[in-house]
């Protein structure tokens, strides 16, 4: 079977079963699917930094937690109708609030690149996780919104013309959004932009030597990933309607690293089949044994071990060198 092929199939079991699903009044699998979808929304960002780039980040939890508490802190205030500067109330609206996640996930992760990119291997790897981790530790000491014991959000934020507190329709919203986000990144991978950033992670000093400056390609790259992320932390925070320092916690990062991994390392739908995989496994073996996470390491290393190219890879049998 063909990846093309393959990548049809699941995006059409993603869009179709869910519909299924509401057709016989079965909400928690379309909650399901809406989690999957986000989740993979996640994984598609950081596939671009690590997939694409080689950026080996452990500290893309931070870009989901603030993409989960932009969300949470603009919903709370226009809930209690309590400024969060002066003349803005927050807002409950999904266009507004993506936006504003996005862009602050994106300064972050100027921040955070420009300092981390200037080194690589374990020291890129520690210095993404520090921050994640400094934000952790932040947000646990933040008394005004929850401290360690998190944000309520009482209300589900808006889309226009949608009921976002229907499952159904909340699902489409996250599922549009995924499909809008694998096509952009498959335009982007194609671009001279994507072969500059596939080029440095394969060998950085043939394509320094140029003339191609490998800081403004990963940054670059780096920030977009991190937005991606964010709007995936957004939708999150929306589904549960609440959102906790463990939305930047290094398990978080791991969580998302395991959906990349588990699909496809570099595969533009791995995300997808990794994320399924790994809720699937959480909510089959979950309800079997409190150890299920046990069995997913097993299946971790198998992958790791035998099938470089991930499940996509496995079932396609088109195997991609990492």
């Amino acid at each position: 079977m063909s990846e093309k092929y393959l990548n049809r199939i699941m995006i059409a079991l993603l869009v179709g079963l869910p519909w299924l699903a509401h057709w016989l009044d079965e909400p928690y699998y379309v909650s399901l699917a809406t989690r999957i979808a986000i989740l993979a929304l996640a994984g598609v960002g950081l596939n671009l930094a690590l997939g694409l780039g080689g950026m080996v980040s452990f500290g893309h939890a931070a870009f989901f937690g603030i993409g989960g508490y932009v969300t949470g802190i603009l919903a709370s205030h226009a809930f209690n109708s309590e400024p969060i500067i002066s003349g803005f109330m927050g807002t409950t609206h999904m266009l507004i609030i993506w936006p504003l996640a996005m862009l602050i996930a994106a300064i972050v992760a100027v921040f955070i690149g420009l300092l981390s990119l200037r080194t690589s291997g374990v020291y890129f790897i520690m210095i993404t996780l520090a921050f994640a981790q400094m934000i952790y530790y932040f947000s646990i000491s933040w008394p005004t919104y929850g401290g360690e014991d998190g944000l309520p959000i009482y209300v589900r934020n808006g889309f226009p013309g949608l009921n976002t507190l229907q499952p159904i329709q909340f699902f489409m919203i996250c599922c549009t959004l995924l499909l809008i986000t694998l096509w952009g990144v498959s335009r982007l991978q194609n671009s001279r932009f994507g072969n500059a950033l596939q080029a440095l992670r394969q060998n950085e000093t043939r394509v320094t030597s140029i003339g191609i400056n490998p800081l403004g390609i990963k940054l670059t790259a780096f920030v977009i990933s991190a937005t991606i992320t964010a709007l995936a932390g957004s939708l999150f925070a929306d589904l549960n309607r609440f959102v906790s320092p463990t939305m930047f916690s290094w398990h978080t990062s791991g969580e998302i690293m395991i959906f990349v991994i588990l699909g496809g390392l570099g595969r533009l739908y791995g995300p997808l089949a990794g994320a399924g995989l790994f809720i699937l496994c959480e909510a089959l073996l979950g309800g079997w044994t409190e150890y299920w996470q046990f069995f997913l390491g097993l299946l971790l290393l198998g992958v790791v071990l035998f099938a470089r190219g991930g499940l996509i890879g496995l079932l396609s049998r088109e195997q991609k060198n990492a």
